[in-house]
């Protein structure tokens, strides 16, 4: 009989931007199916999410993966529910309606490596700014360019040995910023995954004395780039479509919503959406074929592939929570489904 630790994990009630929680269950013969993992219960008045006087919130099992990092570990996703069994205000994987998974999505995850020694990214001098403004960094190689990659393999290579299906990493813009992709077929296990490989990465930063600085304009007012966590997503209309016209429609249905959808995108992004490095204005709605200043993308690769494929929404940021993001595009994407 094997004792197994079973790290649940949840989004706290913090806002504007939720954290990450976590504590160990252990359990004997863990199957590491998500249905053999139980419900759980936590103070929900330490977590901006219940009052004192009537404090238990409840953990319920949503996606389970291997803890590498753990002798007989386990990953358990969870959302959170009210003492009464109803989807706590605070749980945006309860509002994705993709109950079927007819929704993919790829999510670029973008993060600062932050040096918490100078409270500024890895790469940056104790006083003032590197002496190359950014340019050389972005998929670069060399000591000169590329800034804490022991920390980004050690945390790729734990992401696939959990089994969480990242299609690639690479060094962004700015110096120590860099970028991950997972993808899925299914909006809630993206969402799923995409919180799991950040609680990973918070886990190996630790270890480091590193922080992972996940807002989307860390360096402020200055020309460094911010941080996104653009959104590919797809649905059966869009990877069959094979017209224009169809592809205009969804895109035009985000116009009307513009405000519906930067209220989930992640706080301080009119920080990060000036219309400059490769933004389009928060308070603009734009689309095109391969127009990485629009708020949506049309990937070259769905033209030439006869108008099927995927879009990118290029607005949500770094800090933004991927149920939310997928549950607002959706919504956006489902209302334009009557009209094609």
């Amino acid at each position: 009989m094997a004792k197994c630790k079973l790290e649940y994990i949840w989004l706290d009630g913090y806002k504007p931007t939720q954290s990450l929680r976590s504590k160990t269950k252990i359990v004997t013969d863990f199957s590491g199916k998500v249905e053999d993992a139980e419900m759980w219960s936590f103070d929900g008045s330490s977590t901006e999410q219940a009052p004192g006087g009537s404090s238990d919130c409840l953990l319920k099992p949503a996606f389970v993966c291997p803890d590498p990092q753990r002798k007989n570990g386990f990953l358990v996703m969870c959302e959170v529910l009210n003492a009464d069994g109803t989807p706590h205000e605070s749980n945006g994987r309860a509002t994705i309606d993709d109950d079927d998974n007819d929704f993919w999505f790829g999510f670029e995850q973008e993060y600062f490596l932050w040096d918490v020694a100078i409270d500024k990214p890895m790469g940056f001098p104790a006083e003032g700014f590197p002496k190359r403004p950014q340019g050389p960094y972005y998929c670069s190689v060399g000591a000169m360019n590329a800034f804490g990659r022991h920390i980004v393999e050690e945390h790729l290579d734990v992401c696939l040995d959990a089994g969480l299906n990242v299609e690639g990493i690479n060094a962004e813009v700015a110096t120590g910023q860099w970028e991950f992709q997972i993808f899925a077929k299914g909006a809630k296990e993206a969402g799923d995954q995409i919180w799991v490989a950040r609680y990973l990465l918070e886990r190996i930063g630790e270890k480091y004395n590193v922080a992972i600085n996940w807002h989307c304009k860390p360096l402020g007012d200055t020309d460094w780039n911010g941080s996104g966590m653009h959104a590919n997503f797809s649905n059966t209309a869009l990877r069959t479509a094979g017209s224009k016209d169809v592809y205009d429609t969804i895109c035009q249905s985000f116009a009307p919503v513009v405000a519906e959808h930067i209220a989930v995108y992640g706080a301080d992004n009119h920080m990060r959406l000036t219309g400059k490095h490769e933004t389009q204005s928060i308070d603009t709605f734009s689309y095109g074929v391969s127009d990485r200043g629009a708020s949506i993308r049309i990937p070259i690769a769905t033209v030439e592939r006869g108008w099927k494929g995927w879009l990118e929404d290029r607005r949500p940021n770094s800090a933004a929570d991927p149920y939310k993001v997928a549950s607002r595009i959706i919504k956006t994407v489902k209302s334009a489904e009557v009209l094609v």
